[in-house]
């Protein structure tokens, strides 16, 4: 392969349609546009959603839901997730490094989901009331950060 021999792949680039040459062409006279109205113009378009003047749809209908900010630095992990840790005490750092927890999470909760059964010692993670207990009947210990 040579510099002075490469193509564009077969089919990838179109010849420009070329309108307003005669009626043989098949794209004269209104060139393809239609007659009158505001489409057939020059700069003649409106923006997307515009219902030519009626209150738009996304205007008529209620505001719904909510989407938090934070969503990206918070991470939840069961104690099924705890359980195939190969380490003792865990932390970010270990979870981080494991793939548990997203790079980005600032904020991490242990949830009841699954079953531990080997003793682990959690730090400066928080647990909820469920997953606290499940871990300290296991014989490990939680030891949370300031929330």
């Amino acid at each position: 392969m040579q510099l002075n021999t490469i193509k564009p792949g077969t089919g990838s680039k179109h010849a420009q349609k070329r309108v307003g040459r005669g009626i043989g062409s098949g794209l004269g006279k209104t060139c393809g546009r239609g007659h009158k109205g505001q489409k057939s113009r020059a700069g003649g378009f409106h923006k997307v959603g515009f219902e030519g003047g009626q209150m738009p749809m996304h205007r008529r209908l209620p505001k719904r839901g909510f989407i938090s900010l934070n969503r990206a630095f918070k991470a939840e992990v069961r104690l099924d997730e705890l359980n195939a840790m190969p380490v003792d005490t865990i932390d970010m750092l270990v979870l981080k490094q494991a793939g548990v927890i997203p790079q980005l999470a600032k904020n991490v909760r242990v949830i009841l989901a699954g079953k531990i059964d080997k003793p682990v010692k959690l730090v400066g993670i928080i647990a909820t009331k469920g997953a606290k207990a499940a871990i300290e009947a296991a014989g490990g210990s939680v030891a949370e950060a300031e929330a």
